[in-house]
């Protein structure tokens, strides 16, 4: 069902493009073609600048380091019972 619906907007909109496209002039469609190409490079080169430039900055906090901590481990396994290390006794 929303394969459907979704195939119907994908051709009404299709439909509608093709409908206004052939309206207009080879040069005038090029022209569009150009333009919509040029805002969307520009775009494109914006967004990557402005990432490269960004990179790095928490707003002046800079990323710290740690040494990687040991983990706790269990002593009592709910896995392996055979191996009860402490024989009975709570700890």
């Amino acid at each position: 069902m929303i394969g459907r619906c979704m195939t119907k907007i994908q051709d009404w909109a299709d439909e509608k493009l093709r409908r206004l496209c052939g309206r207009i002039t080879p040069g005038k469609r090029l022209a569009v073609l150009l333009t919509m190409f040029l805002f969307f490079s520009i775009a494109s080169v914006y967004i990557f600048v402005s990432g490269i430039y960004n990179m790095g900055k928490n707003e002046g906090q800079h990323i710290e380091i740690e040494h990687i901590k040991l983990l706790e481990l269990q002593r009592k396994d709910s896995i392996n019972l055979i191996n009860d290390y402490d024989n009975g006794t709570d700890e």
